[in-house]
């Protein structure tokens, strides 16, 4: 029988503050459970069938007497709290040293050397969302010709440019600058190119020609044992750019949530053997760094109403974990993300359900958990749970 594990990663859906959590600012964060009070209570029958509510305490989930899936929650052991260092940790790799954030802006003596580098002095410099600040730079972007940089609460270093400004070759030719310049001390996680289109900042829209330039991880990775030993790894949204395409066999672009739950279904309508690793970016995105609860808790309602879909599509033995990256609790005074243990509920037809995991030491107990599923042997640091689902 082929084997596949399946990993739906509610972006930034965090489930209550880790220990340490007041030195990154985020006392008092925990994204489910505050955005379920500020709705009066949230609709999550089927994550709450799953065992939701075991977790933590959640307003308008009732406790299931019997859920049918396993449930917990893992610490971080990484120094940080973006969505690579989530990702890569929940693969396997542990980073002792964070990647480097910038909330105040980039320093000047990065952009020195990129304007110097690329010939052209640049706008913003700050952290902005992206359609923000198109609409704030984007006319002096157009009359300048200076690209707009900016960052965000992840470790990204952003370039927006006018499609007809600055053409898409030399944009991603800066961009491949900017990745070259920013390793060691400067290390940032990603550097993506923003292209959009428009003539006045009411119609100023970002195109489907994004490229994300990504680091290497640091370790062999989950995805790199079940690649190597001759199975797929399919990436559903930004995974191959969090990655770097490194052991990702297969990859499938997204424009929100509900196309990225319909792509996981089509995925697995196919016959394969592996690992299928989906992102679902617009609780964090669109909601979490807005502080807009109500749209994030209508997000994870819609997201919930689809669990069925994805359940139906599983076969007998396939192995499914749904959790998330990090927190970004959008009732905070911050827009940044949260410093949160990550949820998870696991499932499958096979295994045994109304099981705790408990409260597990790192992330990377998921893919401790998905290779020991496969039978590959592995040198990832962390302890599986797999047997506690027997």
């Amino acid at each position: 029988m082929k084997k596949r594990a399946v990993i739906i990663v509610l972006d930034s859906a965090g489930i209550g503050e880790m220990p340490d959590a007041e030195r990154f600012g985020d006392k008092g964060s925990n994204t489910i459970a505050n955005t379920a009070e500020a709705m009066g209570g949230i609709k999550l029958p089927n994550m709450g069938k799953m065992g939701l509510s075991h977790i933590h305490p959640i307003k308008g989930v009732e406790k299931e007497e019997r859920p049918s899936a396993a449930y917990g929650k893992a610490a971080e052991k990484s120094d940080g709290k973006d969505t690579v260092t989530g990702h890569w940790e929940m693969s396997g790799c542990i980073l002792e040293t964070p990647l480097k954030t910038f909330p105040g802006g980039f320093p000047p003596e990065i952009i020195e050397e990129f304007t110097r580098r690329t010939g052209r002095e640049v706008l913003g410099n700050k952290v902005a969302s992206g359609t923000e600040i198109i609409k704030e730079l984007g006319m002096e972007h157009m009359k300048t010709g200076k690209p707009i940089v900016y960052t965000s609460a992840d470790s990204v270093f952003q370039v927006a440019a006018h499609e007809d400004i600055i053409p898409l070759p030399e944009l991603y030719k800066m961009c491949e600058t900017a990745r070259e310049m920013l390793t060691g001390d400067w290390t940032v996680g990603r550097v993506i190119a923003r292209p959009f289109i428009g003539d006045s900042p009411e119609n100023f829209k970002r195109t489907t020609n994004r490229h994300d330039y990504s680091l290497d991880p640091f370790c062999t990775t989950m995805l790199d044992y079940i690649k190597k030993a001759g199975m797929e790894v399919r990436g559903v949204g930004k995974i191959s750019d969090i990655f770097n395409g490194r052991g990702v066999t297969h990859s499938v672009r997204t424009n929100g949530n509900q196309d990225g739950i319909d792509k996981t279904i089509e995925e697995l309508g196919h016959d394969f053997e592996g690992l299928l690793f989906v992102n679902l970016v617009d609780f964090d995105m669109l909601y979490g760094h807005r502080n807009d609860p109500q749209g994030y808790g209508k997000a994870l309602e819609e997201a919930d109403e689809r669990i069925p879909q994805i359940i139906d599509a599983l076969k007998e033995g396939d192995l499914l974990i749904i959790t998330a990256d990090h927190g970004c609790d959008p009732t905070t005074e911050s827009t940044d993300h949260s410093r949160e243990y990550i949820p998870l509920l696991v499932y499958s037809k096979s295994l045994k359900g109304d099981t705790e995991i408990g409260t597990r030491d790192s992330f990377t107990d998921i893919a401790k958990t998905v290779l020991e599923y496969f039978g590959i042997p592995n040198d990832i640091e962390g302890k599986s749970y797999l047997g506690l689902l027997k």
